[in-house]
């Protein structure tokens, strides 16, 4: 695949997004829906549960489009380049997507982007962005990724959700309804949870 066809798939995926409001997505002092989920951290097969992670601390459950496109490649190497300033606030990350086990296993054990640094999830019949509110994009014929892969999932909005320990939602961020670029998710999240942690 050319660049320049990317370039055009990965327009027309941007267009669509942007063009389809967010649904009811959950709002800042919503209870979070709790949720298990199957996934990867560094290559290899892992279960999450957000009632466990909730235990420990925080959590930031970031949803993006597709593992290996260029939104969500840099979203992905940030949170990864930024993972012990979560770690040190107390926070968890975890990415969710409706890619499959097998492209979550490659991307998450992928140096240049999820580094083995925090675990991605598969949300394959997108239930679990569902409960969260957020718009699915319907499969964009003939769509592939920048390796040339082809992407035969729906796209779920890009969206944050930054879930205190009690449950509750204490901040949100949609790169459609706030114009963030992906590292700007990154970096607003963790801000929120740094000042969590210096109001303990």
């Amino acid at each position: 695949m050319t660049m320049r066809h990317f370039r055009t798939a990965f327009a027309a995926l941007c267009i669509c997004m942007m063009a389809v409001p967010a649904l009811a997505a959950l709002k800042v002092g919503d209870k979070a829906p709790d949720f298990s989920a199957q996934g990867s951290l560094g290559g290899k097969p892992y279960t999450f549960h957000l009632a466990a992670a909730l235990k420990k601390g925080p959590v930031v459950v970031y949803f993006y489009p597709s593992a290996y496109t260029q939104g969500c490649d840099l979203e992905a190497h940030t949170f990864a380049t930024e993972a012990g300033k979560f770690a040190a606030a107390g926070a968890t990350i975890v990415g969710v997507s409706a890619d499959d086990l097998s492209r979550l296993k490659q991307f998450s054990a992928d140096p240049d982007f999820c580094a083995s640094k925090f675990p991605i999830l598969s949300d394959e019949n997108t239930k679990i962005a569902q409960t969260y509110g957020l718009h699915v994009t319907p499969p964009i014929p003939g769509a592939k990724d920048v390796r040339g892969v082809g992407i035969g999932h729906g796209f779920i909005e890009r969206f944050t959700f930054v879930i205190a320990r009690d449950g509750k939602i204490v901040a949100t961020f949609s790169s459609t309804r706030d114009r963030l670029t992906p590292d700007e998710h990154v970096y607003k999240s963790l801000a929120i949870v740094q000042k969590m942690k210096d109001h303990k």
